[in-house]
Order: structure tokens, then C-alpha cells, then sequence
């Protein structure tokens, strides 16, 4: 749809042209309905922006400054309404479970829940320890330890290319590095 014609049926429409309305909704449907298809809204909220948005333009109508950009207010007003829903539906668990609207009724205890979120406090500052130990490690047995934890796991011949170490010598190397990173974490009380 050209914007002169938008622009005009939109006059028209202000002035209670009902076939210049229609011709509105006709021509700039499509436009509004990708806005809301691009935001994957579900049926029903797709068709509640929808409406929304255009009994927001049939309220604002005779107030739009651009007749010409109204195109660009639907969009607009569209992607803003779609927004809005997806915040709300952020807020909202819609469900026929009562089990997951009520939390207490899991198998944990509240003196659980306590105990668990005790127990990865502690799993979290074992790793912030291992990681500072780690990174104490000389940067050979570093580089060597970092790289036999890649995933998918090398090969030797790879990890002798990549790092030039000979490959008889990978094993005995990993060996004292993780002995010595285990010393460390020892010392530190940390296992």
C-alpha cells in the first residue's frame, strides 16, 4: 500500500469513511500480522495484539501527526504490544498442575532445601579453590591440562603436535601435574 493512498484513506477514515477504514485494516492487516508472527507469540495472544493494536489506532486516528507513516505507527504500536505480553507471560506459569504452582508439596523439606543450597555453596568454593590452584600450576601443566580436557578429547599425537612434548611423555607429565595440583588443594584444605 502506498503511503499517499495510507495517508489519505486515514483522512478519510477520520472523517467517518467506513470503506476507507476497511481499505486501512485490508491493506495494512498483513503488516501488523507479521509484526506479531515475528515475536512467535501463541494463537491467542497473537490474535489479542491484534485487535489490540488496532483499537489503539482507532483511538489515536484523528490524533496521528503523519497520516502518511501510518504504517509505521501499526508496526510500532504492534512490536510494543507484543512486548508487552511477552513480559507479562514471564510473570505468569499457566498450568492445570497444582504440584507446580505449589512448591511445598515437593519432596524436599525447607530444612532440605537449606542443606542443598548449603552443600553448592560449598561445591562452588571448591571450584573457585581448584581454579586458583590451577592457575598456581606452572604454565606447562597448564597448557597440558587444558588441553587434555577439551572435549572431544585428543589424541596424543595431537597434543605432542600442538604442544611439542613427546608424545612417551604426555602420561608422566599429566601424572605429576594432577599430583601436584592435588598437593595444592591439600595443603588448602580445599578437598
Amino acid at each position: 500500500m502506498d503511503r499517499t493512498d495510507v495517508g489519505a484513506l486515514v483522512q478519510s477514515a477520520v472523517d467517518g469513511d467506513t470503506a476507507a477504514w476497511k481499505a486501512l485494516v485490508d491493506g495494512l492487516s498483513p503488516l501488523v500480522w507479521s509484526v506479531v508472527r515475528a515475536h512467535r507469540l501463541s494463537d491467542a495472544d497473537g490474535h489479542e495484539v491484534y485487535q489490540t493494536v488496532w483499537f489503539r489506532f482507532a483511538q489515536h486516528l484523528g490524533r496521528i501527526r503523519e497520516p502518511h507513516k501510518a504504517g509505521s505507527w501499526l508496526a510500532s504500536t504492534a512490536r510494543n504490544e507484543c512486548l508487552k505480553v511477552i513480559k507479562s507471560l514471564r510473570r505468569l506459569t499457566p498450568t492445570d498442575d497444582p504440584l507446580v504452582l505449589d512448591r511445598a508439596s515437593e519432596d524436599r523439606t525447607p530444612e532440605q532445601t537449606v542443606l542443598d543450597s548449603e552443600e553448592a555453596a560449598a561445591q562452588s568454593e571448591r571450584v573457585r579453590f581448584l581454579w586458583q590452584e590451577f592457575e598456581a600450576l606452572g604454565e606447562r601443566c597448564r597448557q597440558l591440562l587444558r588441553v587434555l580436557i577439551a572435549s572431544p578429547p585428543p589424541s596424543y599425537q595431537e597434543v605432542s603436535a600442538a604442544l611439542g612434548i613427546a608424545v612417551g611423555s604426555i602420561g608422566p607429565m599429566r601424572q605429576r601435574c594432577l599430583r601436584r595440583l592435588r598437593a595444592r588443594l591439600d595443603a588448602r584444605g580445599a578437598l
